[in-house]
């Protein structure tokens, strides 16, 4: 598999909630959320996101770092998730309870107001059009594409390859049933501010958005011909990604989302899961430093592999136990 169709399964599950979605990109909340209203530059309040339906079984996988005076719960997510998928397992709920401190990838994911600056800075090329770049046949697809997020190709026109390529993959998404407010971080989220918690975020949301908006061009617009060639890609493969998560069966995850990327596209691999991975790695350890009791949720494809956060902070002399 090419570097470029790689991108769009990987982006598109880790990206996607649906990769991060799977795993790894909890931006896909400000374009997945109302990707017309983006372009529209308005968007709504998101509506209250519901209690997580509760499972049977162990569920997904949780971690747990202690030392003297800290304990540091880890939580591997799914940004985008069919409304009845259940992933509110005793244990995790008894971690979360304990916890003073949240932490996610970025606190404000929902946040459209905070994403509409950086639309206008990183994803928008007027200069440089879609139509220009994308050959007839293209366009035409485009606007086909376009028309089930409620757009046209003259609408996303103005967009830069991988803003037009992502908003593009949530659609079968959607359509399958998956929902961004149905997402771990929102409910998570909603249920941490009703207890007082305090929420922290180990990135931003223009880190996150600048790590696509700096991808290479041309590989932006392989992103987004790929994305045009296949719609149901995305939907299978986190499909699957999510079955294996809501076991907990973090081998399948490591086969699914993380092997795969890191053989196929190294470069992405590295800028997507392992630099960011070593940055959490560091502020936990800082984390450790102080005192109290914190719950951890970030992409579950962090969580898995030889360069996940649990291994780099083990090849660093700190234990990380699986909670039972």
């Amino acid at each position: 598999m090419t570097l470029a169709k790689r991108l769009k399964s990987s982006v598109s599950n880790l990206a996607q909630g649906a990769v991060g979605v799977a795993a790894g990109l909890v931006l896909v909340f400000a374009i997945a959320g109302a990707p017309t209203q983006v372009l529209a530059q308005a968007a709504p309040a998101p509506a209250a996101p519901a209690a997580a339906p509760a499972i049977q079984g162990q569920g997904p996988a949780l971690w747990v770092i202690k030392d003297a005076d800290s304990t540091l719960y880890l939580f591997g997510s799914v940004h985008v998730l069919r409304p009845t998928t259940g992933w509110a397992s005793p244990r995790v709920n008894a971690a979360f309870d304990s916890a003073s401190d949240i932490w996610f990838e970025i606190t404000n994911p929902e946040d459209q107001a905070a994403m509409m600056p950086l639309i206008q800075q990183y994803g928008l090329s007027p200069q440089t059009p879609l139509s220009s770049r994308l050959t007839p046949e293209e366009v035409a697809q485009l606007d086909v594409a376009a028309k089930t997020i409620g757009a046209s190709a003259a609408q996303l026109d103005p967009l830069k390859p991988w803003l037009a390529a992502l908003s593009l993959s949530v659609a079968p998404l959607v359509k399958a049933g998956y929902d961004p407010q149905s997402g771990v971080e929102l409910a998570l989220k909603a249920r941490a501010q009703a207890a007082g918690k305090r929420l922290h975020g180990f990135e931003t949301l223009e880190k996150q958005v600048g790590m696509l908006a700096t991808l290479p061009d041309d590989v932006q617009l392989e992103f987004l011909r790929e994305t045009l060639k296949d719609f149901d890609e995305a939907v299978e493969m986190l499909d699957s990604m999510v079955e294996a998560w809501a076991k907990g069966d973090v081998q399948a995850l490591d086969r699914i989302v993380v092997e795969e990327m890191k053989t196929d596209a190294p470069e992405l691999y590295k800028v997507l899961l392992v630099d960011r991975n070593t940055d959490w790695a560091d502020q936990i350890q800082t984390l450790l430093q102080g005192s109290g009791t914190a719950f951890i949720a970030v992409g579950a494809a962090h969580l898995t592999g030889d360069d996940s956060v649990q291994s780099i902070l083990q090849s660093r002399g700190v234990a990380v136990e699986t909670v039972e």
